[in-house]
């Protein structure tokens, strides 16, 4: 996007990933990508490390906000899956909160959504397919094939049915993950262009000053959009997680 004095911005340059950490970085080719889903690992340990540490009868805001946390990914995991969802749990838990942190760390300036990049939402989707699929072996056995063919459904229809219903499976990966790279993308990218818009009519002069503050409020606003997006992009991975484990344990 170009912008007065001839000067451009390019909105997903803020996608692209370099090493860091000087030269230890370029040798290991590590990037942003890997360092902030550590910094996302460490903030959610050191959140229930401090908040559950005190084991106070009558908890503190730090316990009381880990407690709830743990007993609503508890309850969604039970409610969801049933009783077998308890075993599942600490997964579930930390496929929330790993999103969470990353979505939220997105936000701060200078950092980096690690969530906005396909290949991490894709290996966290191909996770939860391989999850769910060994899951379904193990407990359904050979049954697990007989849901590529609907019940009651002509016999001269599974060539048609059957492909169809593998490929419905198959493409579960890659909703998951194009659901939750697409939101953070458009996100950030929707930030950009409303910043940039404020720097171009800032520099018009003061009439352009008063004008600039229509996309500044703008961008405010998508913070707000983009907290309730960061925790509800998490939850709906979590609950379509146990959704495709409740149909693994299911008979």
């Amino acid at each position: 996007m170009a912008l007065a004095g001839g000067s451009s911005i390019n909105v997903l340059e803020q996608f692209e990933l370099h090493p860091v950490l000087g030269g230890l970085g370029e040798a290991l080719r590590f990037s942003q990508a890997p360092l902030f889903m550590i910094v996302a690992c460490a903030l959610v340990l050191a959140f229930l490390y401090f908040g559950m540490k005190p084991a106070s009868v009558v908890p503190g805001r730090l316990q009381a906000a880990a407690e709830i946390c743990y007993e609503f990914i508890h309850n969604l995991a039970v409610d969801t899956i049933g009783p077998e969802g308890a075993g599942f749990f600490p997964f579930i838990f930390a496929l929330f909160f790993f999103i969470l942190a990353g979505n939220y760390l997105g936000l701060i300036p200078f950092s980096y959504t690690f969530t906005s990049h396909i290949a991490v939402t894709f290996a966290l989707a191909m996770m939860v397919f391989i999850l769910s699929l060994v899951v379904s072996l193990k407990v359904q056995g050979f049954k697990f094939f007989a849901h590529f063919m609907p019940a009651g459904a002509p016999i001269m229809l599974a060539p048609l049915l059957v492909p169809i219903e593998i490929l419905s499976f198959l493409s579960r990966p890659v909703s998951l993950s194009i659901r939750l790279f697409a939101n953070m993308v458009a996100g950030h990218v929707m930030f950009d262009i409303f910043a940039s818009f404020v720097i171009m009519l800032a520099g018009l002069g003061i009439f352009g000053d008063v004008l600039a503050v229509g996309p500044l409020v703008i961008n405010v606003a998508l913070m707000g959009l983009e907290l309730l997006v960061g925790v509800l992009q998490a939850y709906v991975f979590a609950i379509l997680t146990c959704i495709y484990l409740r149909e693994a344990v299911s008979h």
